[in-house]
């Protein structure tokens, strides 16, 4: 077991996901590490292969590694019926959201801005995984990994 010392020292060089997760952890919030699953080790690159559309099969990949089942599904928007929902941001919290023409796109928050945006890490985001700050109003379901 790490000394207090050393642990503290790794979480505050951590990501804000990381950070985010060892903060659920000490509040006691059940299986924080497997609900805020996606690695930073992601982040610039595009892990599924696919060219196009590939959010959802990138957050399917990532509850599935975390030991989740996902939906099986490559459309952003079946995430809105998936596990438990949860009425704002949360860290570990699936965000679910609007891309206009009848598109959606999902990710992660891994965090909350300033200004109480939260802070998702998404695939096909500029076609790679990208931790950004998404609008508030674009995002219409959070949810939480069974």
């Amino acid at each position: 077991m790490l000394s207090e010392t050393r642990r503290s020292r790794r979480v505050a060089r951590a990501s804000r996901w990381e950070r985010g997760v060892v903060r659920m952890q000490a509040r006691g919030i059940a299986n924080a590490k497997a609900s805020a699953a996606p690695s930073t080790r992601y982040l610039g690159g595009n892990p599924t292969g696919r060219g196009r559309l590939w959010c959802a099969r990138f957050m399917n990949m990532v509850l599935e590694r975390a030991g989740h089942r996902g939906t099986g599904s490559d459309m952003a928007r079946s995430f809105a019926g998936y596990g438990q929902r949860v009425s704002g941001p949360q860290v570990g919290a699936i965000a679910v959201m609007g891309r206009g023409r009848g598109g959606g796109h999902v990710g992660v928050v891994s965090g909350i801005d300033a200004s109480g945006n939260p802070i998702v890490v998404s695939g096909n985001n500029g076609n790679r995984v990208r931790e950004t700050p998404v609008s508030r109003g674009r995002i219409y379901a959070y949810v939480m990994p069974n």
